[in-house]
């Protein structure tokens, strides 16, 4: 499995979004019926998550800014828990390159969060909406650069679906990163943003992870327990140029599929 999987040049997949709502993607359990498929750990999780302080300079304003959403989506992988990541592709006008969670912004027919953020990963990834399982939403962030308001909405993939770049347009790459290797000390850096303020950041899988992503990505890693000692003697380092591209970024460009459990 490279470190991201592209599906350039592949006219079977989808093509750019088509501005369409999944349809039918919403699967009500019968009442009183208990939730048996979620991870304990996972429930957990989403518990402390909507409960998560949010630093001060990701406050949202009181008014203001573009409703978004993005799909925290954790499953389970052959080395443990894992979570979906894609790469944005180069020459966007915001977050050009950059990792992220799938998601974007609302459109009239989203009725809330949860539609936003599911529409946008079946439009980005091609997941199957039926596999997931909704938990809840962290706390609402605000993205002072891009001035988004973004919903995080945690949820479990309880079917495992192939995914890919399935808007060649907006997504160069998908991956399920392992929760093990982002918990690694050995991935985990510091960064200096554009703005000179210093946040975390990791590499996996080819990729720097750094920003709205990391950030949130270092918040689940306490809430869930995962984190290990990393920040000794670790300097800042400053935040590749947009459109810059590492040897690891070329080879993971090359065209496959990611399957479920791989």
């Amino acid at each position: 499995m490279t470190a991201v999987e592209s599906s350039e040049g592949d006219p079977s997949r989808p093509g750019p979004k088509s501005g369409r709502q999944p349809s039918g993607w919403r699967r009500e359990r019968p009442d009183g019926e208990p939730d048996i498929s979620t991870p304990e750990w996972l429930a957990s999780l989403a518990g402390a998550g909507g409960r998560m302080a949010v630093p001060a300079a990701m406050r949202p304003p009181a008014s203001g800014g573009r409703e978004s959403a993005v799909l925290i989506l954790f499953g389970e992988g052959e080395t443990g828990p894992d979570v979906l990541l894609i790469q944005r592709s180069n020459g966007l006008r915001r977050h050009s390159g950059q990792p992220a969670f799938p998601g974007g912004s609302f459109e009239p027919h989203d009725e809330g969060p949860e539609d936003c953020a599911v529409r946008e990963a079946v439009e980005e990834t091609g997941v199957d909406p039926l596999g997931i399982e909704l938990l809840g939403r962290l706390p609402e962030l605000f993205i002072r650069h891009s001035g988004f308001r973004v919903v995080p909405v945690l949820a479990w993939w309880r079917e495992p679906s192939e995914v890919h770049a399935a808007d060649s347009g907006e997504v160069a790459g998908v991956v399920r990163v392992p929760v093990s290797e982002l918990a690694d000390p050995a991935n985990r850096i510091r960064v200096r943003h554009p703005n000179g303020s210093v946040g975390p950041a990791f590499r996996v899988r080819g990729m720097l992870v750094w920003g709205f992503t990391a950030a949130i990505l270092h918040r689940l890693l306490v809430l869930g327990g995962w984190e290990r000692p990393w920040l000794d003697g670790k300097q800042a380092e400053p935040v590749p140029l947009p459109g810059s591209v590492s040897d690891d970024e070329r080879q993971a460009a090359e065209p496959s599929r990611h399957r479920p459990g791989t």
